[in-house]
């Protein structure tokens, strides 16, 4: 089982001191969620740095919100961290729910899926080298595989786990063991379904915060806040783990439900919680 760290968003300026301690111990991968309208580090930008500072760990948007940027320049920025850190990108993608976050980007929040599915036909055939259309040349540079970073897609609703299915290459699951085995079996169905190859890769996402109260109360908080606007910030916050027990019990049911890798995610910003996750596990 692989276990990630998903960096806390609070201050850009502590996540190299996370990204050099995750990338000499046994994590996998560094996650970044990604909002509009927040105070918190544009996730592509932060992971390029936080790249170009390791020398193993993978670096993962989760979830980028496509909808909200360019679909050109999304490929090319994307092609571009993909070949500079040796295919080391995850690109995880999701539509986004803020109202904010769309109209701030010019976006329409009413379309936001279709705009999705959209912008991958045009990501995938510009990975592949292909012209844009219209009398458009290709874009580059190349990815650092001929099909793309690895794309995996977040959210919960049919439309969501299809688009797994259809153009993705895993999940991204938000949710709690109990609730991401549907979710895990109906994106391998929907993968049947488009007659895929394989399996599809499987992650999970947990919060967690390990350390002293102080931590974990500003673990709370951040995330409470990070959550107000979906009514659901409590529940969010009842969820956060913060024994090793708790944590190893929940990697363990992930494991039980063919998870690929689980995604340790912190809201509190002492880095030092990286070492004490490595202990945990």
């Amino acid at each position: 089982m692989n276990v990630g760290i998903g960096l806390p968003i609070g201050d850009p300026t502590t996540l190299l001191t996370w990204a050099r301690r995750a990338d000499a111990g046994p994590f996998s991968t560094l996650g970044l969620l990604d909002r509009l309208v927040y105070d918190n580090p544009e996730p592509l930008v932060a992971l390029a740095v936080l790249a170009g500072a390791t020398s193993r760990i993978r670096v993962q948007t989760e979830v980028l919100l496509a909808p909200l940027r360019d679909t050109a320049l999304l490929a090319k920025q994307a092609a571009t961290v993909d070949r500079m850190t040796g295919g080391r990108l995850v690109l995880g993608l999701g539509i986004g729910g803020r109202e904010d976050d769309h109209r701030a980007a010019g976006t329409d929040l009413r379309t936001r899926g279709r705009r999705l599915d959209e912008q991958m036909a045009v990501m995938r055939r510009l990975w592949s080298g292909e012209p844009y259309g219209d009398g458009v040349g290709p874009i580059g540079p190349a990815p650092a595989r001929p099909t793309g970073p690895e794309v995996l897609f977040g959210g919960f609703r049919p439309a969501a786990l299809e688009r797994v299915g259809r153009w993705g290459d895993g999940f991204l699951a938000a949710a709690a063991p109990s609730w991401a085995d549907g979710l895990f079996e109906t994106v391998r169905t929907y993968w049947r379904r488009y007659g895929r190859d394989g399996e599809p890769r499987l992650v999970a996402q947990v919060n967690v915060a390990l350390g002293p109260q102080h931590v974990i109360d500003e673990a709370r908080a951040a995330l409470h806040a990070y959550y107000a606007f979906t009514g659901m910030a409590d529940r969010m916050v009842a969820g956060l783990l913060t024994t090793p027990t708790g944590i190893r019990d929940t990697i363990t049911a992930f494991a039980g439900l063919g998870a690929d890798e689980v995604m340790l995610y912190c809201y509190g910003l002492d880095p030092a919680q990286v070492d004490r996750l490595a202990d945990a596990l």
